[in-house]
């Protein structure tokens, strides 16, 4: 069976056709800049275009798109309703429209996918694969706010979680390694890359996680603030003088790495930058680092608390696959706290192999 993988972003679409019978991923590509000129227009454009370099006459994987069996569709926000992956209606549709408020940067151009695909690969199943709902097994003390109550029944303000694919993915493959049921065994899962998030998995399940109602709470991230006191948006609000919109983006796109250091929200950059001989930008940029590294020991302690033991810590995404010397520093910071039983892993993710299986799954269920 052939499984075609869809990810589309605000301005690109990832793409990955795998052969689940045999294995092996068939073919795989971005198109990015969409919307800007020169480049394709719209998502739908972008589709027909990944349809017709996968059934090119001289380098197409495939002689016809008859040959897919199915389409998985990575979307980030499903909210409370969808627990699992799902095979997408036109019901499903539009409760991932409903949802677009909870994620607007993001559940709209997997929209603009989904709909392009049901025209294009007209007859081809289809299924959503949701970040959000391997967090659905959090429960309320885990994913409630110390709002009035009446703000989560009115508007669902409540801890969502993303990334939930990749921690899901990495807990089963270190449940894998350990040669240990997953069942029996406690994780923390470290999601790290421009977007940062830590998940704690207990025998198998999400019960705690870092991200929130969107993915700005948690961890020190790429451009991203994490954790904040509220209070901040209102002092900075009246000081600056700032519009909502403004405050979104400084918290969003100006902070984390980027901000603390002032040089950039890339690790190999601030790696160099630390050890320049620059005296200013190398103190923020190791400054930058002790407080990205701060944020993970703070919360594996507080998972491993939260679960009541631990037996895996595991590292994944950019960050985490690729700097084996943030994984030492953690362990030794951490000795005397994480029992010497717990074992510290790197496990590359892979959520488009994830979302193709799946979407196998769903369709062969009927």
């Amino acid at each position: 069976m052939l499984i075609l993988v869809i990810n589309c972003g605000s301005s690109s679409a990832k793409y990955q056709l795998f052969d689940l019978a045999k294995h092996r991923s068939l073919a795989k590509g971005l198109i990015e800049r969409i919307g800007q000129p020169g480049h394709c227009e719209n998502h739908y454009e972008a589709i027909a275009l990944i349809v017709d370099a996968l059934t090119d006459k001289r380098t197409g994987a495939i002689r016809s798109k008859d040959e897919i069996s199915g389409i998985g569709h990575r979307v980030v926000h499903g909210g409370e309703e969808f627990k699992t992956s799902t095979l997408i209606t036109g019901k499903v549709i539009r409760s991932i429209e409903k949802y677009a408020e909870l994620a607007p940067l993001h559940n709209p151009p997997s929209l603009s996918g989904i709909k392009a695909c049901l025209d294009i690969l007209r007859g081809i199943p289809q299924v959503a694969v949701f970040d959000t709902s391997f967090h659905q097994t959090m429960s309320e003390k885990a994913f409630l706010y110390g709002l009035p109550y009446k703000y989560y029944e009115k508007y669902g303000i409540r801890k969502y979680g993303f990334h939930g694919t990749s921690h899901r993915w990495v807990a089963k493959a270190a449940a894998r390694e350990l040669k240990r049921p997953l069942e029996r065994l406690k994780i923390i899962t470290c999601h790290l890359g421009n977007g940062c998030s830590m998940t704690a998995v207990d025998r198998g399940k999400s019960v705690d996680t870092t991200m929130g109602f969107t993915p700005l709470e948690g961890l020190l991230m790429g451009t991203r603030s994490g954790d904040l006191d509220p209070a901040v948006v209102f002092y900075l609000t009246e000081k600056e003088k700032l519009s909502p919109h403004r405050i979104s983006d400084i918290l969003n796109k100006e902070s984390g790495l980027l901000g603390i250091s002032g040089v950039s929200n890339d690790m190999r950059d601030l790696l160099k930058a630390s050890k320049s001989g620059n005296a200013k930008t190398s103190v923020r940029a190791k400054l930058a680092l002790e407080i990205f590294i701060y944020r993970i020991e703070k919360y594996i302690g507080a998972y491993q608390a939260a679960m009541k033991g631990l037996d895996a810590v595991v590292f994944t995404a950019g960050i985490g696959e690729h700097n084996p010397w943030l994984i030492s520093r953690i362990k030794k910071d951490l000795k005397n706290v994480v029992k010497n039983k717990a074992k510290f892993l790197v496990i590359p993710t892979n959520e488009e192999l994830l979302i193709a299986r799946d979407t196998y799954e769903i369709i062969e269920k009927g």
